[in-house]
């Protein structure tokens, strides 16, 4: 059976940056998701079109066409008074911002200074080629429940 649209793909993946350094990987040997529903970057979700079960599948993503290109517009300088005197700050934690128009965003801390705290609001794999490693273990058609709720559901159903 082909991977297409609403069908779900079980496989086994390595992420690694262009000095082959595994950056992630498939936790428990295998990583699931309902193929054309938008849960991968469509990049990498147009390398598995049409695959197999069997096949290995080794590609390239682009940052364009993966999280983008680093915007140094995304990092800014904030006054320390704007966290609570009370919370632990510290270099690599993430934690959710508002834009001026309420939409909320992401961002890490980068740089912690005296009176100035430093946050990144670039995806952490933007600006990166990723080098992905798949080999397609299985295709299966989609329950009706998984494509009314647009992703693959474990063994005994949905767990949300």
């Amino acid at each position: 059976m082909q991977l297409t649209k609403d069908k779900v793909a079980v496989l086994n993946y390595t992420l690694k940056d262009k000095d082959n350094k595994i950056m992630d990987q498939s936790d428990d040997g295998t990583f699931t998701y309902l193929h054309g529903a938008k849960n991968l970057i469509p990049a990498l979700e147009n390398a598995l079109e049409g695959k197999q079960a069997g096949d290995k599948v080794n590609v390239v993503v682009e940052p364009e066409n993966a999280y983008g290109h680093r915007d140094e517009k995304k990092i800014q300088r904030v006054p320390r008074k704007m966290f609570p005197p009370e919370q632990e700050l510290a270099v690599g934690m993430p934690f959710q911002s508002a834009t001026p128009d309420g939409t909320a965003v992401n961002v890490v801390i980068t740089a912690l200074e005296e009176h100035e705290v430093v946050i990144d609001g670039n995806h952490p794999l933007a600006g990166m080629a990723l080098h992905f490693d798949i080999d397609l273990l299985e295709v299966r058609d989609a329950s009706e429940e998984e494509l009314a709720h647009g992703h693959v559901h474990g063994p005994g159903g949905h767990q949300h």
